[in-house]
């Protein structure tokens, strides 16, 4: 060993055998989860971080078949699903397949009775199947934001109707340029295409907040037949208008955009009147906000005419002003994650208080009673800084001391309340593993 390395060491001991001893290193490197790809981060110095996806030696194969298991499998499959979902799949894939070459050949015949002839009128029939497939694309591009859908249904139901009566418009409008014909329709059907998908995947998440007794499926079959009913008469009433007043393009401007003001209205309002009892980031923040004003927690019925529709990622001060999903590499340095660390052991968040808001991110495995947990002490924290003076380390540790002595009875009371605390839903957020 060189003179230069002795000294070194020296000094190293002399550093352990020191009173009171040196803080001990916590946690450099985790992995952040995020749009199904796991990444390595390391802080190689306090002001170096290096990052490595993880696995990325895999074959090609390998990358593009998990691409490909992401792009159209639930989060977390096969882990996140019952024995059989993939012989359903299969089979289900195997039925839209031919429902669609079926209704290819339905169209072409249609199309003929109408009086088109196969020459040179096969082209008119390829242009009316490639308006059909834009829909599919559209369903497509709208599936892969299904964990966006399951934290915010109800903004979700009320952008797809949003998005329908676009794709309406669209074919309203297309007899003032017959040339674009293709387009306008294509565009038309791309939007409603996305608009199905938004409106079928939400429409578990809003009866499932209605269902009391285990009737899921009788809620889910009655509020079918009332729609299938309305639609009858809807139709019935848009066959007499489109014969009527509703003749010529003009009339139909006039009257399309009143209908469809109506339906965007009365969706919003059913959306208001679902008390949805899973907990995403503006419910949580709501349900903290609550409890620290009155001390009482608030049910899902309670919440959901105060809910944002629109905007759901706003602040909400008296719950610590919270921000979930951000990437932990973004928000954190290495001497201030050990210290975090250090305030909350074996918990899976980890908190960072600065000027305007508070970031919190969750462990790829954490629940909605740790989202919980890490909410109360940063409201907690927001609170006490008002009114005391002191480091931000000790307002942390006493509001997490806090938080640690009525989380137990908040839980239960939560519960009771109807609310679900097994999974926290934050779309599309960021998180981490040690």
């Amino acid at each position: 060993m060189n003179l230069l390395g002795k000294i070194t060491m020296k000094k190293k001991q002399e550093g352990e055998d020191s009173w009171p001893p040196p803080p001990e290193r916590g946690p450099v490197s985790w992995i952040e989860i995020s749009e199904s790809v796991s990444r390595l981060y390391q802080f190689e110095s306090p002001a170096q971080l290096s990052m490595t996806v993880v696995d990325d030696s895999r074959p090609v194969i390998h990358r593009m078949v998990e691409s490909f298991q992401n792009k159209f499998f639930p989060s977390g499959y096969p882990y996140s699903v019952n024995e059989g979902y993939l012989r359903y799949t299969q089979f289900r894939a195997t039925q839209h397949f031919t429902s669609a070459a079926l209704s290819v050949l339905s169209t072409q015949s249609l199309l003929f009775a109408a009086g088109l002839r196969p020459t040179p009128a096969q082209a008119t029939v390829v242009s009316w199947v490639l308006k059909d497939g834009m829909q599919h694309v559209g369903k497509l591009i709208c599936s892969s934001l299904g964990a966006r859908m399951d934290s915010e249904p109800k903004r979700w139901r009320i952008l797809a109707d949003v998005l329908y009566d676009l794709g309406t418009g669209l074919e309203v409008l297309s007899p003032l340029c017959p040339h674009l014909f293709l387009e306008m329709a294509g565009l038309g059907n791309f939007a409603k295409g996305m608009a199905v998908v938004a409106a079928r995947a939400t429409r578990l998440p809003i009866y499932s907040s209605f269902a009391k007794e285990g009737n899921l499926s009788d809620l889910f079959a009655k509020g079918e037949a009332i729609s299938t009913l309305f639609n009858v008469l809807g139709i019935g009433a848009g066959i007499q208008l489109a014969s009527t007043i509703c003749s010529s393009t003009q009339a139909k401007l006039v009257v399309g955009p009143l209908l469809s003001v109506v339906h965007v209205c009365c969706v919003v309002e059913e959306m208001r009147a679902a008390p949805v009892n899973t907990l995403n980031p503006q419910r949580t923040a709501m349900v903290v906000a609550d409890y620290l004003k009155t001390g009482k927690i608030s049910s899902p019925a309670d919440l959901r005419y105060r809910e944002d529709l629109l905007f759901p990622g706003r602040l909400i001060e008296d719950a610590g002003n919270v921000k979930v999903g951000k990437a932990l590499h973004m928000i954190v340095k290495p001497s201030k994650l050990r210290e975090l660390k250090e305030i909350f052991p074996d918990e899976k968040f980890i908190i960072n208080r600065g000027i305007r808001w508070t970031d919190m991110v969750l462990e790829h495995n954490a629940t909605a009673e740790d989202a919980l947990r890490g909410w109360l002490v940063a409201a907690y924290a927001a609170n006490m800084e008002k009114s005391i003076h002191g480091s931000r380390a000790n307002v942390l540790q006493q509001a997490y001391e806090r938080m640690n002595g009525v989380f137990s009875s908040f839980l239960s009371e939560l519960q009771s309340k109807g609310w679900h605390t097994d999974r926290f839903l934050d779309g599309t957020g960021s998180r981490f593993a040690w």
